[in-house]
């Protein structure tokens, strides 16, 4: 059985496509043992946030939440873009409202390449 298909990458690495979505990668330059590491805490944190949801804990939910924000902050998922060259952060726009609207057009028509 073949595995699934990851997400649509964008032409330049930058984000993820999901249901139409541009959501920001993870800093590609850093040291994959600080990934890993922030990545078990995002999980972890995510893991929280269910708990305090299915608990009803307004406390411990804002207390998830945040280190959500913050891990993906520390990934570069969020907060200032991980790149240098000026381009805008289009991340959690509609791609077909962002630069990459002709090339996801093409994509979806079949004349783009895929990533």
């Amino acid at each position: 059985m073949a595995a699934a298909p990851g997400p649509l990458v964008t032409p330049d690495g930058r984000y993820l496509i999901v249901r139409g979505r541009l959501w920001r990668r993870a800093n590609p330059s850093l040291p994959e043992d600080t990934r890993k590491r922030l990545v078990a805490e995002l999980m972890a944190a995510r893991r929280e946030v269910g708990r305090a949801l299915r608990a009803g804990d307004e406390r411990a939910l804002r207390a998830a939440r945040c280190r959500v924000n913050e891990a993906k902050i520390a990934l570069g998922e969020r907060g200032p873009p991980w790149w240098s060259d000026g381009a805008p952060d289009e991340n959690r726009r509609l791609v077909a409202s962002t630069g990459y609207a002709r090339w996801y057009g093409e994509l979806l028509r079949g004349d783009a390449p895929v990533r």
